[in-house]
């Protein structure tokens, strides 16, 4: 990854090493658990964090972390002898050096781990072409008689994506015993101009799309920014086109029978709004006729500008402070034994809009006891206070969506990350919630991919999790790649519950909350 601008203390870290008032000038100063001493981190550094079981001689020892230091400097080594560049270590000085032999040495790479219960943390900094000032502001390392470089200071003026290729191949040969090793790369840096305005501190601005092109031969309103992520992710230039037939699986028949008219008027007459209508939902006549009903709160305008959603991305109106009654009147109107509550990205609120959610779940307790409440949730920036606010709620069911595979993330939903999801769902479930996410899937992703995907999220320990196929709801919306087939829903059921998670419901129909309450029952029983 490439951090921004941060200076990190270790443990015996002199406070005097650091020569300036670090956070004036930008950069967050941080103290860790790593050995080393002090170094920075910033964009043109190229930071890896290996994860590795370190073997132990007798519970492990100095011995074994310095081989294993050692290690990962002759990777670096090695790769920057591919680049053209020659290296080598300085005794009693950890990281890589340029020139060792000669009147000024300069170390190019820092080394700075902890070995705990026998796993790697921490890692190495490798400069490719940071601002090389910034460790004039330190004493690097705690190495005041020696320089720092970086490739492009050598006359090297390499890519970081090329860079990370070398190191990718080459940390896969050294440490991956021979097998294949998948590579699931996510966007280095994403230029604040492909945030939505609201995350960008902009207030609103154009909802997805407007400037209509043509893509694969097909005219239509997709914009250059998201065909520029599609095609930045790898994803062919060649959907499924706009106005082709749907697959006789993706057809549902619309049933407005008199309980899906009696919750639309519940809904109107409480002035609630659902993400059933406001998401286009395919599912809506089922779901409402069998009385049941996604309440979307803090209103239908969304302070993100996700590829593949509907719901409105102008300015949002200011939150109802009467809303949460009013869903929670609704809830007993409906008799509602599982209550699903989603929300729409709150980015110009202080909190997020945490509070509201955690209010609602409170009005519905109060109102109806016997109700199981599901909360659907953004990531609120990950901030802790916000997710803590919600999570001392105690929803029944916690549900954040990844969406995605980590490749699209950037073209799928750019404000927000893949890590970042998995962050905010591993701390809902060491709070411990019932976890929930959703994968979307047929906008350019493999099989595999996916596979993957659940096994990140099986892997924090997940226990609901829902795969179903994208819907393009309108021309200006990232284009349906390919509609899976039934089968292969069918294949990663099986294969995400062989994983440990508890329930996955997985169908081309499947919406996140679609048949959320057995879903619940599903995991509550395991």
């Amino acid at each position: 990854m490439e951090h921004d601008h941060v200076v990190t203390l270790s443990k015996r870290t002199p406070r005097e090493h650091l020569l300036v008032d670090a956070e004036s000038l930008g950069a967050d100063v941080v103290s860790t658990d790593r050995g080393g001493d002090i170094t920075y981190h910033g964009p043109g550094q190229l930071v890896g964090y290996p994860i590795l079981t370190v073997p132990g001689k007798r519970g492990g020892g100095m011995a074994d972390t310095a081989a294993y230091v050692e290690s990962i400097e002759q990777l670096l080594i090695d790769v920057l002898a591919d680049l053209g560049l020659a290296c080598a270590r300085i005794p009693h000085s950890n990281g890589v050096w340029v020139d060792v032999d000669g009147v000024r040495p300069r170390k190019i790479a820092a080394i700075g781990v902890r070995i705990s219960r026998g796993r790697s943390m921490h890692g190495f900094a490798l400069n490719v072409k940071p601002d090389l000032t910034w460790f004039d502001r330190i004493v690097p390392c705690g190495i005041s008689d020696k320089g720092v470089t970086s490739l492009a200071a050598e006359g090297f003026g390499r890519s970081m994506h090329e860079v990370v290729d070398l190191i990718a191949a080459e940390a896969a040969r050294r440490w991956g015993r021979n097998v294949p090793v998948d590579r699931a790369d996510v966007a280095w840096r994403v230029p604040a101009s492909d945030l939505a305005p609201f995350t960008r501190g902009e207030g609103a601005g154009t909802p997805v799309g407007r400037q209509g092109v043509g893509y694969g031969g097909q005219a239509d309103g997709t914009s250059v920014r998201l065909l520029g992520r599609l095609a930045e992710a790898g994803v062919a230039a060649d959907p499924v086109r706009l106005k082709s037939r749907k697959p006789e699986w993706m057809r549902v028949p619309l049933d407005t029978g008199p309980t899906y008219r009696e919750i639309k008027k519940t809904m109107r007459d409480l002035d609630l709004v659902t993400v059933c209508e406001e998401a286009g939902c395919p599912n809506i006549s089922e779901c409402w006729n069998d009385g049941t009903a996604t309440f979307m709160i803090l209103g239908e305008r969304c302070t993100r500008a996700c590829g593949f959603c509907l719901v409105d991305t102008q300015k949002p109106a200011a939150a109802d402070p009467g809303e949460p009654g009013r869903v929670a009147e609704a809830v007993d109107r409906m008799g509602l034994k599982h209550t699903v509550v989603t929300m729409v990205a709150r980015d110009d609120l202080a909190d997020g809009g945490a509070a509201a959610v955690a209010e609602t779940v409170s009005a519905i307790r109060a109102k109806v006891p016997s109700s199981r409440v599901e909360v659907l949730v953004s990531d609120f920036k990950g901030d802790d206070e916000a997710l803590k606010t919600v999570f001392d709620a105690r929803p029944d069911v916690f549900n954040h969506n990844i969406e995605t595979v980590a490749r699209l993330q950037r073209a799928v939903r750019p404000s927000a990350g893949y890590a970042r999801s998995l962050s905010v769902l591993a701390r809902a479930k060491r709070a411990g919630l019932v976890t929930k996410s959703s994968i979307i899937v047929g906008m350019g992703e493999t099989e595999d991919e996916v596979v993957q995907t659940m096994a990140d999220l099986a892997a924090i320990g997940v226990d609901i999790v829902t795969i179903g196929q994208y819907l393009r709801p309108t021309s200006h919306h990232l284009p349906v790649a390919v509609w899976w087939e039934p089968k292969v829903f069918a294949h990663w059921k099986e294969q995400g519950e062989a994983m440990g998670i508890d329930h996955v419901e997985s169908s081309p129909l499947t919406r996140s909350s679609y048949h959320a309450r057995e879903a619940a029952d599903a995991a509550e029983r395991s």
